[in-house]
């Protein structure tokens, strides 16, 4: 799966998505298109999925009639991520074209 990471999403993440290719829109130049022009661009580019944490997103774009994927992590903060790296895989690998997702990345207790 060709997956793109806008400028919210943690880049350590990307090499635990192993079988799939990401980049990350900045890489594209495309760290500075809104949210639906950095939508219509990867799905012109082919990507099959744009992962992101703005939660905003889903509420800001028509998502009907997309080829692409929208995954939106609750949280950029990868301290948090990485403790729920399996989670996200499983999301990911589990996604249809046009579809929608949310990944609920829990806030880490208090020591």
């Amino acid at each position: 799966m060709l997956i793109l990471f806008d400028h919210s999403t943690p880049a350590p993440l990307a090499p635990h998505l192993t079988g799939h290719t990401v980049t990350k829109a900045k890489d594209r130049g495309w760290d500075k298109l809104s949210n639906g022009d950095l939508l219509a661009e990867a799905e012109r580019a082919g990507f099959d999925l744009l992962l992101t944490s703005d939660n905003n997103m889903r509420y800001q774009q028509n998502l009907t009639d997309r080829k692409i994927a929208l995954v939106v992590l609750s949280t950029p903060q990868w301290p948090r991520v990485q403790l729920h790296i399996d989670k996200i895989t499983t999301i990911l690998n589990s996604v249809n074209p046009g579809s929608y997702a949310e990944i609920e990345i829990p806030y880490l207790p208090k020591a």
